[in-house]
């Protein structure tokens, strides 16, 4: 392999708190080792389109608190492609990289592995988004921030749930990964989540009212995540109305609500030690792997590892919802 010189770093995907931080560290660590730093913008279109400038550590001054990306993120269709990815790899070529950090999620960093292995570039992936759904880490840079923003939310709801004596669905982001809907529900004191780990095992609306949610409360809140199959909150919405006249519910989608703001202290120190190891991972030779976290320690995770959907109902969250709902 070649000496690895300059360091390209790309946001790819739904933004998430923390990415700044992240680019902030993978930018400095770079430079303190050495090493020279392209920030590409918008994601793959910017390699496709040769969107890119030099970075330096006052480029990345003041950003470790902003939420989004400096770097901006967009979907790009023609990286799906074989000419496009042949595009990117002579536009990144042309500016003299050497190799890649992307930050983002599973679709990222499956285009990355694509991308890896037909050009044998070295890349490194961080995992950037609040779905807290790739495999081989406990969390990813996002996620706690994104906790936080829907416990707020929900203590909000909670005060016109009582007054008006109502069920109200929330419905958080996670679309196949319930994580935020159930430790929400657990931070918030919620009723019940319905996530989507549990759809195969009972009726979770069924199960809610048959277990008699509310005969010691006069209202409730129920966290949802967003799911094609149950239809989310709007669909179990539905359901109510048809099959439990009796109760009144209401629907709150807090959608991208989620996504902003400035990372909590947790999503600035697991960005920043993450950022820092990706630069270790390039410089020991690592490629096609994802900086993680597990049991307080960074691991490397094969890109296939963890872009690889493997979910497990975490049981023990959801008896505790129901044990603290009673």
């Amino acid at each position: 392999m070649a000496e690895i010189k300059c360091i390209g770093i790309l946001t790819s995907g739904g933004d998430a708190p923390g990415m700044n931080a992240a680019i902030r560290a993978v930018t400095r660590a770079a430079i303190y080792n050495g090493l020279s730093v392209v920030g590409i913008k918008r994601g793959y279109y910017g390699l496709v389109y040769n969107d890119m400038e030099p970075f330096t550590s006052k480029s990345v001054s003041n950003i470790i608190q902003q939420g989004g990306t400096i770097l901006k993120t967009a979907r790009c269709k023609e990286f799906a492609t074989v000419d496009g990815r042949r595009q990117a790899y002579d536009n990144m070529r042309a500016a003299g990289i050497d190799a890649l950090v992307v930050i983002g999620g599973d679709g990222s960093l499956t285009g990355a592995r694509i991308f890896a292995e037909e050009y044998d570039i070295p890349i490194v992936g961080l995992p950037g988004t609040i779905d807290n759904d790739l495999g081989g880490t406990d969390q990813t840079i996002g996620y706690d921030t994104a906790l936080n923003t829907i416990i707020e939310a929900v203590d909000k709801i909670r005060d016109t749930a009582t007054s008006h004596e109502r069920l109200f669905f929330v419905e958080v982001m996670g679309h196949m990964a319930g994580d935020l809907a159930l430790n929400s529900a657990i931070a918030s004191g919620a009723e019940a989540a319905i996530i989507p780990e549990m759809e195969t095992e009972i009726d979770q609306l069924g199960d809610l009212v048959k277990r008699g949610f509310r005969k010691s409360k006069n209202s409730a809140i129920v966290l949802v995540a967003e799911n094609p199959t149950t239809g989310g909150a709007l669909g179990l919405a539905q359901r109510v109305k048809e099959e439990f006249p009796e109760y009144d519910a209401r629907v709150t989608i807090l959608g991208h609500l989620q996504r902003g703001g400035s990372p909590t202290a947790a999503d600035r120190i697991l960005a920043s030690r993450m950022g820092v190891e990706a630069i270790t991972a390039l410089r020991e030779g690592q490629r096609n792997v994802m900086i993680g976290i597990k049991n307080g320690e960074l691991v490397y995770v094969p890109f296939v590892k963890a872009t690889t959907h493997v979910r497990t109902v975490d049981h023990q969250g959801v008896d505790i919802v129901k044990i603290l709902s009673i």
